[in-house]
């Protein structure tokens, strides 16, 4: 999958070579295939530590991720990102999967691999912030993250925070896989 930049440079999006032992987890799991409560409001508890208006757990398969987790602030502005379903191409957490470490963007627009990404026209995201969901296999999931509409600066802080969020709600998925035993 490709982007273009205005200036007709070709932008990949990242290879993903772990995709199918990803896929094959997130079933064993139980994960990216439905809408979860606890995970709402564990994204709610993300966009509350970050002050941000829009947050999410978002699982990536081979095609597509799937927020399993979402919140977006009630006074948050109305678009579609993150959405439940997006394509594996669109947005920012697919780089951090593949990266396996955590992602800032201050404002997206900066970078070129991101300003001409669809999430930006298209939801008028200026800044993210995410974090690996790494199991105990090794496996990345995929992304808790939080995202604004204006440029922020998520400093140290910000990204200390994303961080334990991510390493909390990775117990969380081995809690319940030890109870299915």
């Amino acid at each position: 999958m490709t982007y273009y930049e205005p200036t007709g440079h070709l932008l990949l999006t990242p290879v993903d070579r772990e995709a199918p032992a990803r896929a094959v987890r997130l079933r064993e799991l139980g994960l990216g295939e439905r809408t979860d409560a606890e995970l709402d409001a564990f994204a709610r508890r993300v966009a509350d530590v970050l002050a941000a208006p829009s947050a999410g757990v978002n699982f990536i398969g081979e095609e597509r991720q799937f927020f399993a987790g979402l919140h977006h602030a009630p006074d948050a502005p109305q678009n579609d990102y993150p959405a439940r379903v997006l394509a594996r191409d669109h947005g920012y957490c697919p780089h951090v999967v593949v990266r396996r470490r955590a992602l800032v963007l201050k404002d997206v627009r900066d970078f070129a691999r991101f300003a001409c990404n669809v999430v930006v026209d298209g939801s008028g995201v200026r800044s993210y912030l995410g974090a690996p969901l790494t199991d105990r296999r090794g496996i990345v999931l995929g992304t808790v993250c939080a995202v604004d509409v204006v440029p922020r600066r998520w400093g140290t802080q910000g990204l200390a925070a994303v961080k334990e969020l991510a390493a909390e709600l990775v117990a969380l998925v081995h809690e319940r896989e030890d109870r299915r035993g």
